[in-house]
């Protein structure tokens, strides 16, 4: 009679990547809340502080990837099919990197915000943002309630 063994292979866990679904915001951990902590505190800040300035480094890393990109490739393709696909390529990335670019002004422009002791209030109504909503999108300036009245009426502007 044949034994089963139930060991599994043995894997080194410290050399795998992190899975792409590991609850880190731009590399970093979520923050965990003290109990009876105030709202937007130092620590608070200084996380935040911390997600906006990996989140513009990497969109500042990427820029240069892209540069790079675009040097080392911009040689002359003697097809004209090939060249047209080059610049189609570039086209979409150069779209992308403008979209990045302003981004990292809005990243600015909330790091500033931060700097000034008025991050995570709602601009329209005042309330707290809140935590999980500023780590899901740090650049938010609307609480959910008046976000969500924006964007029905753009809808409704629109014909959407």
């Amino acid at each position: 009679m044949a034994t089963r063994t139930t060991e599994k292979p043995a894997t080194d866990k410290a050399k795998k990547k992190p899975a792409a679904g590991n609850g880190l915001i731009h590399g970093l951990a979520p923050y965990k809340e003290v109990k009876g902590e105030d709202y937007m505190s130092a620590p608070q800040l200084q996380h935040f502080r911390n997600i906006l300035q990996a989140w513009k480094r990497e969109l500042m890393e990427e820029v240069d990837r892209t540069v790079h990109h675009m040097q080392d490739e911009s040689g002359s393709l003697p097809d004209p099919n090939d060249r047209a696909t080059q610049e189609e390529e570039f086209s979409l990335e150069l779209r992308t990197r403008d979209r990045e670019r302003k981004l990292i002004k809005k990243i600015d422009k909330t790091l500033e915000s931060i700097e000034k002791d008025d991050y995570g209030y709602c601009d329209d109504c005042g309330v707290e943002i809140g935590i999980r909503r500023l780590e899901a999108r740090p650049t938010a300036t609307l609480c959910i309630d008046c976000k969500s009245l924006q964007e029905i009426k753009e809808k409704q502007l629109l014909g959407g």
